[in-house]
């Protein structure tokens, strides 16, 4: 396999700056999100040499826009890219969950009415699926969130969806996924948005 995945998350907003829990809630990008899109975009036109063969988004609004303001025109928005569904600790911040739930992380613990790591690492897999027969046909690109895109890093690898953990993911960063002779490799992890002059 010769073509790449890529993977970009959503710019900023104003939950991820303040670490709450965002999942299905639909909120927009904050203008310094916005400006990190567009970085993003021209970090993607450096790295792609061309234009993709498939660009795939998740539903929420802060992946569309980013996406748009890159530059990309989205082939399809599907909800196989949403983000992890955190259930009862939506917009919740980890701190205040450790209030009730000592150690309590995405990764080891359960999400009342929201997805488990086994949950969202199924989804992950029947998306990479998908997405390796159509790198086939060129390279993709896939815009949306942090904690999911950590599970496909990990899915991608063949490591266990709570893996994840291992790889930090900012906004509007691009991570390159390929292979070596068949292997998958990381070629590039959470390259940071760097606007042009």
């Amino acid at each position: 396999m010769a073509n790449r995945l890529f993977l970009l998350r959503h710019g900023q907003t104003e939950w991820s700056v303040n670490g709450r829990h965002t999942g299905r809630t639909d909120i927009p990008l904050t203008p310094a999100g916005e400006g990190q899109a567009r970085a993003a975009g021209a970090t993607l036109r450096t790295l792609l040499g061309g234009s993709p063969s498939l660009v795939l988004s998740s539903p929420r609004t802060r992946a569309r826009r980013t996406a748009d303001l890159a530059g990309l025109r989205i082939d399809e928005v599907t909800e196989e890219l949403g983000e992890w569904d955190y259930g009862d600790y939506e917009g919740v911040t980890t701190p205040t969950i450790r209030e009730t739930v000592p150690g309590w992380t995405v990764w080891s613990h359960p999400i009342p009415g929201g997805e488990s790591a086994d949950e969202v690492g199924a989804r992950a897999d029947k998306l990479l699926d998908r997405v390796r027969l159509a790198l086939g046909d060129g390279e993709v690109i896939m815009v949306g969130h942090g904690h999911f895109s950590r599970v496909l890093v990990a899915r991608w690898l063949g490591l266990a969806s709570t893996s994840g953990v291992h790889f930090g993911l900012d906004p509007a960063s691009v991570t390159v996924l390929g292979d070596e002779r068949g292997e998958p490799q990381i070629e590039h992890l959470n390259i940071p948005p760097i606007p042009e002059d």
